[in-house]
């Protein structure tokens, strides 16, 4: 696109980032987020109990301190210290489906989000919708989780299967840096599959790639300045007190859904601007019946 049009694309995403309340949504957003991280947390934990890695949720914890706030680790940590108990080995069979089914309950509010990023109507069914929130949960929650694993243990993962899977030495070395481009793309995929699962557009996949590039660049200068905010001028325990961690947590969750619902206006404005028209619905909507005159057989006869 010329210089022009990408002029028209911010000036409209602006205007919609108003207009569109997003910044309301991005606090329901942060609700949601807060209400699920803690199931999410003791399922993670119960899942990376069963692989034959040693410290491998501790190290998942240390790579999410990297981007949360560091006032919010206590809580985090407060909170892993009771999940990683002995006694909380049942922990999977009990937990993972009403863990989803709370973290599916944030994914409907982002698809509910993107719809009005996109200036669509909301089409199909409340079973559908959720449906859809339960898989983008697995599908998003996982390549999260497998791009930390590569970040965190990949190297150790495959020196215990070295022998088994006939992988030499060589490809360990390269592995050993391919490991960060490979976490990188997914955590670029998994955002991508939000804009392009989420919203009732039908759009290419890779009509989402700004709008996803732009999130992750914008989230990690966001993280980064929020982080310095907070231990240079902030101080939330003296305002807050035992508070402080949650409520740099809730503040960090509310600019990260605003950050992702800025992603999807302008993807929803590049679409636009490139191809000149409204947005298909995945699901049109359903044709009203008009109604019949109380008189139309008098008129008939």
């Amino acid at each position: 696109m010329s210089l022009r049009q990408w002029k028209n694309v911010v000036s409209r995403a602006a205007q919609d980032i108003n207009n569109n309340h997003a910044l309301s949504f991005a606090a329901a957003l942060a609700y949601y987020c807060v209400i699920s991280l803690f199931p999410a947390l003791i399922t993670l934990a119960a899942l990376v109990s069963l692989l034959p890695i040693p410290n491998l949720f501790q190290n998942l914890i240390t790579v999410i301190g990297r981007v949360v706030p560091g006032e919010s680790m206590g809580l985090l940590n407060h909170v892993v210290a009771d999940v990683i108990r002995p006694h909380s080995s049942g922990l999977l069979s009990f937990g993972v489906l009403g863990s989803l089914w709370t973290v599916s309950s944030g994914f409907c509010e982002l698809i509910e989000a993107l719809d009005v990023a996109y200036d669509v109507p909301e089409t199909r069914s409340l079973i559908k919708t959720r449906l859809l929130a339960v898989w983008l949960a697995i599908l998003v929650g996982g390549m999260l989780i497998i791009s930390v694993i590569c970040m965190t243990a990949g190297p150790h993962l495959l020196w215990m299967f070295a022998d088994k899977l006939g992988i030499g030495g060589e490809f360990i070395f390269i592995w050993k840096y391919a490991r960060w481009a490979i976490a990188g793309v997914l955590v670029v995929l998994s955002i991508e599959a939000i804009y392009f699962l989420a919203p009732n557009v039908k759009q290419c996949f890779w009509n989402t790639l700004p709008g996803a590039l732009i999130a992750i660049v914008s989230w990690g200068l966001l993280s980064a300045g929020l982080g310095f905010y907070f231990t240079k001028y902030a101080h939330l325990n003296k305002t807050y007190g035992t508070l402080g961690g949650g409520i740099a947590l809730l503040v960090w969750l509310y600019w990260t859904g605003f950050v992702v619902i800025v992603g999807g206006e302008l993807n929803s404005e590049i679409i636009q601007e490139r191809d000149g028209g409204t947005l298909p619905l995945k699901q049109p909507p359903p044709e009203r019946v008009k109604p019949v005159p109380a008189d139309s057989t008098q008129l008939a006869a």
